[in-house]
């Protein structure tokens, strides 16, 4: 039985010494101030503010570590904010380059539509013979041989392997300046 009432009066001697006094304000502002100057409380430090204070040093340590982890914690916040805040930008980036992505993909398949068309149309259409250069070599000197200088004839028939009628007949007519017929 002893024992039994060694315990109780133990609980009550622990629960009594325990109890925290809540801090004024007035302390709160001077522990503020004590922590804004440094973080991190020496020992010397925290033997002085329990005796300013006239708290405990266990609860102005205790005080230090929960400033410390609020403080990182409020850090964390704000980090966080700051990213989603550049997640949000860089997904509606990405929204607005998919969106162009489409508009161009549709812009493309447009003109590959409109160049097989015109392909095809061109092949539908009947083609002028070509006719090789040696057989026009004869006609290539008397144009050499007319006023004009060579360097002024820019015809594509005198570096070509092959071309159509009409544009070595426009080509020989534009270098002798006359018409034939």
């Amino acid at each position: 039985m002893n024992n039994f009432n060694n315990s109780q009066n133990q609980k009550q001697y622990s629960s009594k010494s325990n109890k925290k006094k809540r801090l004024t304000q007035e302390q709160v502002r001077l522990l503020e101030a004590s922590f804004n100057g440094n973080n991190r409380l020496e020992p010397e430090r925290k033997l002085e503010l329990a005796q300013e204070l006239d708290i405990p040093p266990r609860q102005i340590a205790i005080w230090y570590q929960n400033k410390r982890a609020r403080r990182k914690n409020q850090s964390l916040e704000l980090d966080y904010t700051a990213l989603h805040m550049r997640l949000e930008a860089a997904l509606t980036q990405k929204r607005q380059l998919e969106k162009e992505a489409q508009r161009l993909r549709l812009e493309l398949q447009k003109s590959q539509a409109e160049i097989l068309r015109k392909q095809q149309v061109q092949m539908l259409q009947p083609q002028p013979p070509l006719v090789s250069v040696s057989s026009i070599s004869s006609n290539c000197d008397e144009v050499r041989s007319s006023s004009l200088h060579e360097d002024q004839v820019n015809c594509s028939w005198m570096h070509d392997e092959a071309l159509r009628v009409e544009e070595f007949y426009a080509c020989f007519m534009a270098a002798n300046g006359s018409n034939f017929n």
